[in-house]
């Protein structure tokens, strides 16, 4: 270790001191001090929280709960539920309830189940393959999503990625590298300080307060404690004034967007909740898994196919119609197989596209535009492969792979085969317009009535089902579900190339200082079907992510496939000279927002109707998680509820641990 080094962890060590006797110095009283306070004000609890996470044992996962009892693991009796939603969190909770002897029935309104991490077919050339909505990366603290993989038989399924870059534009900051480790906070973050090339540009100086008062806060994470101290704060209002500049630029920023909220839209305590999960409270190191093959086909699949084996039935293009309410409850629903938007739904007003001849509603790959009498509205989302149609001088064209439409919506040429769709707009309430099919598919509607609901949607789709609701909604789940948000746009564009190029970092790498990319990924490296085209045509298959962009900077898809290709070529210069193949535009708005003062009234699993049970990364969580395995946590949660009531042993739910060592 070199001298300067050595003088850097002393430095941290001490920060780690002062991290601990700060709150307890501005938190205690004048007089009456406790046994307790005094030791701390000692430093003994500083102590004791550094001999607890040993340097060379790593901690087991934290048990959320456990039963004390023993209890039948499966129903005593018949009974029934439903499960609108078929991503990861809807899977799960349907899962685990299928395999206790509930009679589950899934609805899920796309084409395909898994909502964020689904999979459909795509045409590149002569070679049919898989598209996603972006790749994601598995890290081994998501203890409840591999409980699950293990139990379906299906690690084989995924492979390290070994290491993780986060590469930053211009020379300020060299890559910050992350592999593997195996040891508890406060020496994960020691071993990082001595690997990173950035340490000294963290910007970290221990004696001004609000440093101190960061680092209390990000190793000091606990629930409820920090919501109650952060939640109102956003995320850039706390970094304003006095913050380290190198630990926002290294890890604040880059880690905040891959939440897929923006700094400026996200709560303060929801980051820190993330840096606890991933960074302070994790011992697993930052390393992950990625799938051999697409999500699918690697987890997808291998779930519904179980929930299948145990009596369960599941519904895709399954359009839920009216939720019916009575004595505070849910009473029954109806649903329609068929067009995925055949029954009536809302839409917001979008003030950026709008112009002084044309209103838009939605946003992303659901844009819808007015006529002028306003009475009917023409979707823009191309029916070949779901972008969004530009508006042109003689109709619509498609950026991304050609299709051409009139103005009223008909193809002209290219790869499309079917008009774009047409609605008739059925009622106004201010800035949004409920929408319904002008051309509806035919299809019977079924009604299902159950012991049990769980909705697992996102959060348009939870909304949606509220606004298709008939009788006296409960007033609280009302007031809740309305109050959800949604975080900026995301965008991915996958790109084929007729070569290869040079890498030296990870085959996932985060970036950062990009005006829309704020990763990369190499798919022609990780994906079995990818690697097998690359060594074919000696090509190459390259994906960039926008996490959370801003609509006003790009407000069409075009300016997104324009953006990626121009910061593509500054990220791989060899690609300039490259013939680009095909490529692939995934543009949505429905990820789950955290926006400051969201958490005192966002739901928690078990609704406050008494047969309603919620799921989906938009819950209220009870311990640390983040993305991923915070779906997989809720559907597991939502199925725990019902258990509990049913008598039955729930499931075991694991965690990093729930709080921070420096925790008071």
């Amino acid at each position: 270790m070199l001298a300067g080094e050595s003088e850097y962890i002393r430095h941290l060590m001490i920060l780690l001191a002062l991290g601990v006797m700060l709150p307890i110095l501005s938190s205690l009283p004048s007089a009456d001090l406790s046994r307790r306070s005094v030791l701390k004000l000692l430093g003994l609890g500083a102590v004791g929280g550094l001999v607890g996470y040993s340097r060379w044992k790593k901690p087991e996962p934290h048990v959320f709960q456990p039963d004390r009892l023993d209890l039948p693991y499966r129903v005593s009796s018949p009974r029934t539920a439903v499960v609108v939603g078929g991503g990861l969190a809807g899977l799960a909770a349907a899962h685990e309830l299928s395999q206790r002897g509930v009679a589950v029935t899934l609805l899920e309104k796309a084409p395909q189940l898994g909502g964020k991490i689904a999979s459909w077919t795509i045409q590149v050339g002569d070679r049919s393959l898989q598209m996603e909505h972006g790749f994601h990366g598995f890290f081994p603290q998501y203890y409840n999503l591999f409980s699950l993989v293990d139990e379906l038989q299906i690690r084989q399924k995924f492979k390290s990625l070994e290491f993780y870059s986060v590469v930053y534009r211009g020379d300020q900051y060299r890559p910050e590298v992350f592999r593997p480790n195996h040891s508890a906070f406060p020496w994960n973050i020691v071993d990082l300080a001595v690997s990173s090339p950035n340490r000294f540009s963290w910007g970290i100086n221990l004696l001004k307060l609000k440093h101190l008062k960061v680092f209390r806060e990000i190793s000091g994470f606990q629930i409820p404690e920090s919501y109650e101290r952060l939640d109102h704060l956003s995320v850039a209002e706390w970094v304003k004034q006095d913050f380290p500049q190198g630990l926002y630029d290294l890890y604040f920023l880059p880690f905040a967007k891959s939440s897929l909220n923006a700094p400026d839209l996200m709560s303060a305590a929801e980051l820190m909740q993330f840096f606890h999960f991933y960074f302070f409270g994790n011992p697993e190191g930052l390393a992950f898994n990625g799938t051999r093959q697409d999500m699918g086909r690697s987890l997808v699949d291998p779930i519904a196919d179980q929930i299948r084996a145990n009596g369960g039935t599941i519904y895709t293009e399954a359009n839920v119609q009216s939720v019916a309410w009575a004595d505070g409850q849910v009473a029954e629903l109806t649903y329609s197989l068929g067009n995925s938007q055949e029954a009536p739904f809302w839409v917001e007003h979008n003030p950026l596209l709008s112009t002084d001849t044309v209103t838009y509603f939605g946003a992303g790959d659901r844009l819808y535009s007015l006529s002028q009498d306003d009475t009917t509205a023409l979707s823009l989302t191309c029916t070949h492969q779901g972008c969004t149609v530009q508006a042109g001088a003689e109709g619509f064209n498609c950026p991304c792979h050609g299709a051409a439409y009139n103005n009223q919506g008909k193809v002209l040429s290219g790869p499309a085969r079917r008009d774009l769709a047409r609605y008739r707009v059925m009622e106004r309430q201010g800035d949004r317009v409920l929408l319904a099919s002008l051309n509806p598919v035919p299809a019977s509607v079924e009604t299902l009535a159950a012991d049990y609901y769980v909705f697992a949607t996102d959060v348009p789709g939870v909304q949606h089902l509220l606004s298709r609701s008939t009788g006296a909604v409960q007033p609280g789940v009302a007031r809740q579900i309305s109050g959800l948000k949604t975080a900026d746009p995301f965008a991915v564009g996958r790109f084929w190339f007729d070569r290869d190029f040079d890498w030296d970092q990870s085959d996932f790498t985060s970036l950062s200082g990009y005006r829309l990319t704020d990763s990369i990924t190499l798919y022609h490296r990780i994906q079995a079907d990818y690697q097998q085209w690359a060594a074919e045509t000696g090509g190459s298959v390259v994906e960039l992510h926008a996490y959370c962009y801003k609509e006003r900077e790009f407000p069409t898809q075009a300016a997104l496939l324009e953006t990626f290709e121009s910061e593509l070529y500054d990220i791989v210069p060899a690609l300039r000279e490259a013939t680009m193949l095909h490529r692939e535009l995934v543009n949505q708005k429905n990820f789950s927002g955290y926006p400051p003062n969201s958490n005192r009234d966002r739901p928690v699993t078990q609704s406050l109707a008494p047969n309603l049970v919620f799921a989906g990364d938009w819950v209220k969580m009870p311990f640390p998680c983040g993305l991923m395995e915070r779906a997989v946590s809720s559907g597991f949660l939502a199925a725990n509820s019902i258990l509990h009531r049913e008598g039955c042993q729930q499931r075991v739910l694991y965690t990093v641990m729930p709080a921070g060592v420096l925790t008071v």
